[in-house]
């Protein structure tokens, strides 16, 4: 008897832990703010795309976003942005992280991420994130504190004025759970 209950919790436990949980990003808006002496500048995607799978308590998420899908509202600023970050070359920035399945149920994380722009890889330490759990989905929100040095480009310059070197990125996501 006390064999079967062993053999029957060890398969309950396998088949736990062999259950992955997956997230789509369904929802999304990604701005960049460049900062220049004499006016400031948004950039907008909502073109980005992301998937998520846990599996064994840890959650792995994956967003990849075209860099030409940024929209500054000015065609010309925009082809530049494109040519300064070599966007032809590497045409999606990408930012993987890794995660405990616990925090999908937290209000505040910080996460680590790797982000692959611009030819470079770059590693952020403990982002802060807030998540609002709604259903079956998690809106999060946060910003990414990227600057033009992390990823070797040259700041661009208007009448011989360079833009400040910080370009943090603002995230607005929803993810639906699978």
């Amino acid at each position: 008897m006390k064999q079967q209950l062993l053999v029957g919790f060890l398969l309950a436990v396998s088949a736990f832990a062999q259950s992955d949980t997956q997230w789509v990003l369904q929802q999304n808006t990604l701005t960049y703010h460049v900062s220049h002496p004499l006016h400031q500048t948004d950039g907008v995607s909502r073109a980005a795309k992301g998937k998520g799978v846990c599996h064994a308590g840890q959650c792995d998420f994956l967003i990849a976003v075209p860099v030409k899908s940024f929209d500054s509202g000015d065609s010309n600023r925009d082809l530049h942005m494109l040519q300064v970050t070599r966007g032809a070359e590497f045409p999606i920035v990408s930012v993987r992280t890794r995660l405990p399945e616990s925090d999908s149920k937290a209000e505040d994380i910080k996460a680590d991420l790797e982000i692959q722009f611009a030819g470079q890889t770059v590693q952020y330490k403990q982002v802060p994130f807030k998540l609002e759990k709604q259903g079956t989905e998690i809106h999060v929100i946060g910003t990414i504190p990227a600057t033009l040095s992390d990823f070797k480009i040259d700041p661009p310059s208007l009448l011989t004025m360079p833009v400040k070197n910080e370009i943090p990125v603002r995230i607005d996501m929803f993810w639906h759970q699978q």
